[in-house]
């Protein structure tokens, strides 16, 4: 794999590492991946999303992400699917928008989780493919990170903005090249309540679970 300038510019936090890569998704994490792989940097894939709803939707974008990382070498850890903890979370919030409060608290608890995990086994570095996104705040998601990795001393979460220098197009260009399943909407319940709402108020089709990848 070619390293481009992109790639040649990555700088870790005080040069450490390993990093536990907090990823959504395959579609967001695919850019990050290739890029720290092209970059020499020692990381694992860490898939915490309790969010993601209804069970068949999380499987596959699980499931896309799990054969990416295969197909790259990169290890792969399965966190729990505890929707409970994730409703509990989210109680009173329902009706809040997206990039809202209920946001604030999934990305706390997913980054929690993550932070819990790289203290137990050693990775001094936190980051997350969900800043990636053009439909997230990424001020909000580098706030719920450093929050996270600041319950541990010895514990950064990376900043990085990974959307620069052609990011983005980057993301779309590896999801199409490998065919992802491409998401509808964001993960949670929610999220495809309202995202169905605009889909229906402006006479387009409902979203139907797991009928959506990229044409090769």
């Amino acid at each position: 794999m070619s390293m481009n300038d992109t790639q040649k510019q990555l700088s870790l936090p005080q040069d450490k590492q390993p990093v536990l890569m907090h990823s959504c998704c395959a579609p967001c994490a695919g850019e990050l991946m290739e890029s720290m792989v092209a970059a020499n940097i020692t990381f694992s894939i860490f898939f915490y999303n309790p969010n993601i709803h209804p069970a068949k939707e999380y499987e596959i974008r699980k499931n896309e992400n799990i054969r990416f990382a295969e197909k790259m070498g990169i290890p792969f850890i399965d966190a729990d699917y505890d929707t409970d903890n994730w409703f509990d979370r989210a109680k009173g919030l329902e009706w809040e928008p997206e990039r809202g409060k209920r946001c604030t608290a999934c990305f706390d608890m997913r980054f929690e989780r993550t932070a819990l995990y790289a203290h137990e086994h050693n990775f001094p570095v936190i980051t997350s493919s969900l800043g990636i996104s053009r439909w997230k705040n990424m001020d909000q998601i580098n706030d719920c990170g450093v929050r996270a990795a600041n319950r541990y001393e010895e514990m950064t979460y990376w900043t990085h903005n990974w959307r620069k220098e052609g990011g983005s197009q980057r993301m779309y260009d590896i999801a199409k090249r490998e065919n992802f399943y491409k998401q509808l909407y964001c993960g949670c319940i929610y999220s495809l309540r309202d995202t169905n709402k605009w889909h229906k108020e402006n006479k387009r089709p409902l979203i139907e679970i797991g009928s959506s990848f990229y044409e090769k």
